[in-house]
């Protein structure tokens, strides 16, 4: 077992920046609440699936809705505990401890916020090593998981928990209420117990996100060869470096929606586009795809080094584009059908990054 204190808050936040890939939600106000949680509670506790009742019930809670409209509608807070509650009593049993779905974006910070107000600890392990739009986009469907029983929950104390056939079918369920309910809510599913989440899950996903947070803060503190030792420690490169010349974004369905594209700074005529649905999806260089879902996509800022979200990219920007692989977990049989190219619309035979083409 190990704690999450205020010291750690910053490079945690700034890894699931990362890992958001460009979505998951904005962690500056997730960010403070963590941090006002740990001031009121102490620090909270991060424990391995095996520390833990194998039978023990794991829940989890996240945020879940565009990421347009979060800039907009702040968390009261409520909603997560409430989530995790109604869970509970929907189930009849109390948690042993509280699991990220995604570490990515606001969803990396919310469950400790509600684990420190439970007075639960958390695990050190999620089901993506990044974000995803989807409920069903997980290895816990690879698993043969349910993610039902689902709880939906809003800042005013509506509930509604949902079963269903199929992880895809929840999918649907919770985003018609969440259409309903103001476009960005409370989320609980994947209820297991801590055996399955060992068994399942991709562990010590917590702990690589902080230190991908302390590389990146290097970089940005322009430490000598940090950015070596980031792209060294995350198995990364920069594939391109350019200009936000177009951008179009539209919220649809309850997810952001768009299309960016840049222009190299040091090659006229070279151009490359990045596909958006909430995170950045796939990227072409020119008629080329280079990098393609489950790997990642971030963008950052060419001077700061400061990722840079869908929501915040604007015309003129100056961004250097990353890509890096996606959790070595997710390839097993049954990917590509759930976060594949294809999964989202794109006719495209997934290239792993580095692959030949």
């Amino acid at each position: 077992m190990r704690t999450i204190g205020l010291e750690d808050i910053d490079d945690l936040a700034l890894g699931a920046t990362l890992l958001g890939t460009g979505g998951g939600g904005d962690p500056y106000i997730a960010k403070l609440m963590v941090k006002q949680a740990i001031e009121e509670y102490g620090p909270i506790k991060v424990v391995a699936p095996e520390e833990l009742p194998p039978d023990g019930l794991v829940l989890t809670t996240a945020l879940i809705g565009a990421p347009t409209v979060i800039l907009e509608k702040i968390p009261a807070g409520t909603e997560y505990k409430r989530s995790i509650e109604a869970m509970a009593q929907y189930l009849g049993k109390d948690p042993v401890a509280l699991m990220p779905i995604e570490v990515g974006g606001m969803n990396t910070l919310i469950p400790l916020v509600t684990a420190a107000e439970l007075g639960l600890p958390v695990i050190d392990a999620d089901s993506m090593r990044r974000a995803f739009p989807q409920i069903e986009m997980t290895v816990f469907t690879l698993a043969g998981l349910k993610a039902t029983p689902l709880c939906v929950a809003d800042e005013k104390g509506n509930v509604c928990i949902y079963e269903a056939n199929t992880n895809q079918l929840a999918e649907d369920l919770a985003r018609a209420a969440v259409m309903r309910l103001g476009m960005a809510n409370a989320i609980s599913c994947y209820a297991m117990t801590a055996g399955q989440a060992g068994a399942h899950g991709i562990q010590g996903s917590m702990s690589y996100c902080t230190d991908l947070g302390k590389h990146m803060a290097a970089v940005q503190r322009g430490e000598p060869d940090a950015m070596d030792r980031f792209l060294e420690f995350a198995e990364a490169k920069v594939i391109f470096t350019g200009k936000i010349a177009d951008i179009e974004r539209r919220t649809t369905e309850g997810f952001a929606r768009g299309t960016v594209v840049l222009e190299h700074v040091r090659e006229p005529g070279r151009v490359m586009r990045i596909e958006i649905q909430n995170e950045n999806l796939v990227a072409f260089d020119g008629d080329e795809c280079v990098v393609m879902v489950p790997d990642l996509i971030s963008l950052i800022d060419h001077e700061t080094a400061k990722p840079v979200l869908t929501e915040a990219l604007a015309y003129g920007q100056r961004l250097d584009v990353i890509a890096m692989p996606c959790a070595p977990e997710w390839h097993q049989d049954g990917m590509l059908d759930i976060v594949g190219p294809r999964a989202f619309g794109y006719d495209l035979d997934y290239v792993p990054l580095g692959g030949a083409r």
